[in-house]
């Protein structure tokens, strides 16, 4: 497919950026002497890191719009709630828990690996040095603490313009992006209750919005090459090679997530609640596996995932064709555990502390990006950026990440495809009428 050729080409150009950027980065840190260091700090900080930072500010800049958009029109997706039938709120049941799952291993392993926590004191203290403004920030709002009743309160805006217009404010004591997506994703549902025809112009809008944003974030990434390569030489003239350990953990950390919800959580869901034998299972869906591997691509995978599901796991068609186009956009497994490690592991890097009242809103944020995440390669990073900007740990550190993300996006898509698939099997061992 052409779009998968020019992505690929795009993912292959960042890495490269990414290489060059850290290896100069190294050669700088190791090559410059003492005396030399004023010098290099401040072209650092005067020139190379803003022109890292311009893809990362585009990127910003349409992160809100994005995310209401994409959270109302894939809930719009979904059709009208009251007609959904047994089969739609056993698929949106089965969704929602396997995405709380997927969301808990990834809290989970985090907090008892501490990827983040790898890098040395000294290194981490330079870190924040360079981030210095949003670092202090993050580490005094990790320490404001709020009661529980109040945090679950601001879930549900007062002022939904207020909360968006504040997503990114630190001194907000409101609920912030989460807040934003509650909105959204009451606005979403509303809409699919409404008369069809006296919305239809509103719903025009928000697919609108979602198209402006994508094609905005496709520029943003057309720059990403440069930007990763100039935040990757800030990362490594002053991190040194401590960064490719703790990159490293964080790669080991993401594939183990992955692993456990894909050869430990699906088999065990298949057993107790469609009783299926796994190993029958992947047998059945390797094609869409191996083709969500190699795509990145959800959406692109969809007619092979049907295709397997009818033939290869004797899904009934009327089953296999909602569930499964349903779950392309709206139970993104991967994603969610995916954005969970990533939002942690930064915090950890950047020394930040977050409570279990924060953590449980991360939680929450990424079980309700996923059903917005754009099944596309690379439809998670705003999404990604929008809950590092929420809880304020200094998205620019991401650009790292994106170096590797062509990779690390193959791997979690082929766990949602696989989860789409997964409940499609559970819907379908006692699916009731239609």
């Amino acid at each position: 497919m052409p779009g998968d050729a020019a992505s690929s080409r795009l993912a292959a150009r960042i890495l490269a950026g990414l290489g060059i950027g850290l290896a100069l980065g190294l050669a700088a840190g190791i090559l410059v002497p003492p005396e030399g260091r004023a010098a290099l700090d401040w072209w650092i900080d005067g020139v190379i890191q803003p022109a890292g930072r311009i893809f990362l500010r585009i990127i910003f800049m349409v992160v809100v719009p994005l995310i209401i958009s994409a959270i109302v029109v894939g809930t719009m997706e979904m059709g009208d709630i009251r007609t959904l039938g047994r089969i739609g709120w056993r698929s949106l049941a089965a969704s929602i828990a396997l995405s709380a799952v997927s969301v808990g291993v990834a809290l989970g392993i985090v907090n008892l690996l501490q990827p983040g926590s790898s890098l040395p004191a000294d290194k981490r203290d330079a870190l924040v040095e360079s981030y210095s403004g949003a670092s202090q920030k993050s580490i005094e709002r990790g320490s404001q603490s709020q009661p529980l009743s109040t945090t679950l309160l601001n879930f549900i805006p007062e002022n939904p313009l207020a909360e968006a217009v504040n997503a990114f404010n630190p001194a907000n004591t409101g609920g912030g992006l989460l807040a934003v997506m509650v909105f959204s994703l009451f606005v979403g549902v509303a809409m699919t209750v409404a008369p069809r025809e006296k919305t239809s112009t509103l719903r025009g809008f928000f697919e609108g919005m979602f198209e402006v944003s994508m094609v905005i974030i496709s520029f943003a990434l057309r720059l990403a090459p440069f930007g990763v390569a100039c935040l990757g030489f800030v990362i490594a003239a002053r991190l040194g090679l401590d960064l490719f350990r703790t990159l490293g953990a964080y790669v080991g950390v993401v594939l183990l997530g992955l692993s456990i919800q894909q050869f430990l959580v699906y088999p065990l869901a298949l057993r107790l609640f469609a009783g299926r034998k796994p190993l029958d299972f992947f047998r059945g869906a390797r094609e869409a596996i191996a083709t969500a591997f190699s795509t990145s691509s959800s959406n692109a995978t969809l007619p092979v995932s049907i295709r397997v599901a009818e033939a290869g796991l004797g899904i009934p068609p009327r089953i296999a064709r909602f569930v499964l186009t349903i779950g392309a956009s709206a139970n993104q497994n991967g994603t969610a555990l995916y954005e969970g490690i990533t939002v942690l592991f930064l915090a950890q890097v950047f020394g930040v502390e977050l409570t279990l009242g924060q953590q449980f809103t991360v939680a929450l944020m990424c079980i309700m990006a996923g059903i917005g995440t754009a099944g596309v390669p690379g439809g998670s990073l705003p999404l990604v950026v929008g809950v590092l900007l929420a809880i304020d740990v200094p998205p620019d550190a991401i650009a790292i990440i994106l170096g590797i993300d062509r990779f690390l996006d193959m791997c979690r898509t082929t766990l949602n495809v696989t989860g789409d698939l997964v409940v499609a099997t559970i819907v379908s061992k006692n699916p009731g009428p239609a």
